[in-house]
């Protein structure tokens, strides 16, 4: 009875740190975002569609990024392409 408890306890550690992990992966998420302009997730979106014309990626394969120096707005763009 006590092994079946001890189990059920790492079980619970292991799911405690899995979610632990996701929230702070999408509050590091949000805070990027802040400061961006409202169209970023429509042209994120749009982005990886015709990425996918060619070559088939992942959601989380894109990453874009829109850095601001004074009269200057700088469109990064990060794309992980499969290996075959």
């Amino acid at each position: 009875m006590k092994l079946l408890d001890f189990l059920k306890r790492e079980r619970n550690k292991e799911s405690a740190s899995v979610a632990k992990e996701r929230l702070q992966i999408i509050v590091a998420h949000q805070r990027n975002q802040r400061g961006q302009p409202d169209y970023m997730p429509l042209l994120e979106r749009e982005l990886l569609e015709v990425i996918r014309r060619y070559v088939e990626v992942d959601d989380d394969a894109i990453n874009i990024n829109l850095d601001s120096e004074d009269n200057c707005s700088v469109l990064e763009l990060n794309v992980t392409l499969p290996r075959s």
